[in-house]
């Protein structure tokens, strides 16, 4: 009997795989880390092999931990990174080269050409997006560029273009699908939002070949199957979704309105806007949360680019601590931020500001300065960030936001939740299971066969596991976002144009 649902959820610093119960519960679970190579600043590279193999990999040990036959999984939902741009050869399946990672910025550049162009209003109008280096058309447009041969052989159809759902599936299935949905479509600057479409106009600027994309198909339907000697039986693949939207569909924001953000490397927050695509002019995306049998839902999104990735810094850069758990008590030995801010705009600035020559920013310091004020300013800078999101998006959409939904690494963190909770004046929730983005992707997956039954019954089983409610002053409240906003001007174009 089929009674499982994996999920594979390949992210930017880790691949995971999680078997779920028929209850939405994990039953196990695996994870691998792998390199981020950095060959030039502000460049951010993935080996797509690695991707691949450590996906591949954690899939194994989840199916070994949990002690089933394979023929027990009902379906797979792959949720991903998104934005990341491969490009590899249709009949050998190598990459052409390393992966391209959302948070690059070697395209500013070119982004910058397209403002002055003015052709960033027509993919603002297309696509809902931002003319952005974050986005994959022009890091595709790059790899064409600069990649020997490469433009030739995608103008002679040799080539395949794909973001990492993409790229998992063409493998999964030995090379027979090259799809993707609507959700990581929406994300590649290249896909009209209104008529579900790639966009002739912006594929013909940017001088890409239509012959390089995938087939956009729902985000909850059968795709297809694994090649069986992968994982030991061939699984149906039936859920697909980027990894933000499938967190918002794993916290069960079914209704507009109803928003969630989620603490990884960056920070993302989504407000579900439901069949309306609400254009932003505050430097909002307007983007996909999903498309499924009964229609498309639409969202607004905010992007925080270095979010839970300031906390690997004090590990791995600073070394001020030895594991990313250890921030929170260094960040509890002192009382405030001791007039510390830290604007870690290492890669740029994402949502409401959108400036790629910002760079990360430390002021306040005095003597008496520690590495707890340090750690206190990181841990902040995240519930900063998300609080501008949230008030821009809130005024956008004309909708109040009752409750922010939590999920991701860093809403373990009650220092953090507690802190967001104060700056946004609403209560915080975390739910049960804040394994929420693999949990959409299997959600999509099992709606599609049946598995699960509804959406209803999916929402039935969100359980709040802690609710943080706000309890700072406003007066305090908005002098600590005056000195924040501050600290972000300091921050801004601080990095010469190429």
């Amino acid at each position: 009997m089929a009674d499982y649902v994996l999920a594979l959820d390949q992210g930017t610093t880790s691949s995971r795989a999680i078997l779920f119960d028929a209850h939405g519960l994990a039953v196990a679970s695996a994870q691998q880390e792998f390199p981020q190579l950095f060959p030039q600043p502000g460049w951010v590279e993935h080996d797509p092999e690695a991707i691949w193999t450590s996906q591949l990999a954690t899939a194994h040990e989840a199916i070994s931990r949990a002690h089933i036959d394979p023929s027990r999984i009902a379906a797979i939902g792959i949720t991903n990174q998104r934005e990341t741009t491969l490009l590899w050869d249709r009949k050998t399946g190598q990459a052409l080269a390393n992966a391209i990672v959302w948070q690059c910025r070697r395209t500013a550049p070119m982004c910058d050409r397209l403002r002055a162009e003015g052709f960033d209003k027509v993919i603002h109008d297309h696509t809902g997006l931002v003319a952005d280096a974050y986005f994959s058309g022009t890091k595709l447009a790059w790899l064409l560029d600069n990649v020997p041969g490469a433009r030739a052989r995608a103008e002679r159809g040799e080539l395949a273009f794909g973001t990492v759902d993409t790229f998992l599936i063409w493998r999964l299935t030995a090379g027979r699908l090259h799809v993707t949905d609507p959700s990581n479509a929406s994300r590649t600057m290249l896909y009209n939002i209104h008529s579900l479409s790639w966009d002739d106009a912006i594929l013909d600027h940017l001088r890409i070949p239509p012959s390089l994309l995938p087939e956009v198909r729902l985000s909850s339907e059968v795709f297809g199957t694994t090649e069986p000697s992968l994982l030991g039986a061939p699984i149906l693949i039936s859920g697909l979704a980027g990894d933000q939207q499938a967190a918002l569909f794993g916290q069960a924001c079914f209704a507009p309105g109803m928003a969630k953000n989620t603490y990884g490397t960056g920070c993302f927050m989504l407000l579900n806007t439901g069949p309306d695509a609400v254009t932003s002019s505050q430097g909002l995306l307007t983007t996909i949360g999903w498309r499924t049998p009964t229609g498309t839902t639409y969202c607004l999104e905010g992007s925080v680019f270095v979010a839970g990735a300031v906390v690997q810094w004090l590990r791995d850069g600073l070394r001020i601590i030895s594991s990313s758990a250890d921030v929170e008590p260094l960040a509890r030995s002192v009382e405030d931020n001791g007039g510390v801010y830290f604007v870690p705009a290492f890669v740029g600035l994402g949502a409401p500001h959108w400036d790629a020559y910002a760079r990360g920013t430390i002021v306040g310091l005095t003597r008496g300065s520690t590495s707890g004020h340090l750690a206190r300013a990181s841990l902040e800078s995240i519930a900063y960030q998300s609080s501008d999101v949230l008030e821009v998006m809130a005024r956008e959409s004309g909708r109040e936001v009752a409750a922010l939904r939590v999920d991701g690494g860093a809403a373990r963190n009650d220092l953090l939740m507690q802190f967001q909770a104060d700056l946004l004046g609403k209560p915080v929730q975390r739910p049960m299971v804040t394994e929420t983005t693999a949990l959409g992707a299997a959600y999509l997956a099992g709606l599609a066969i049946g598995f699960w039954e509804s959406p209803e019954q999916v929402s039935a089983g969100w359980q709040l596991e802690r609710e943080y409610l706000p309890r700072m002053s406003a007066d305090q409240r908005g002098a600590l976002l005056d000195s924040w906003h501050r600290a972000i001007e300091r921050s801004r174009g601080w990095a010469a144009p190429a």
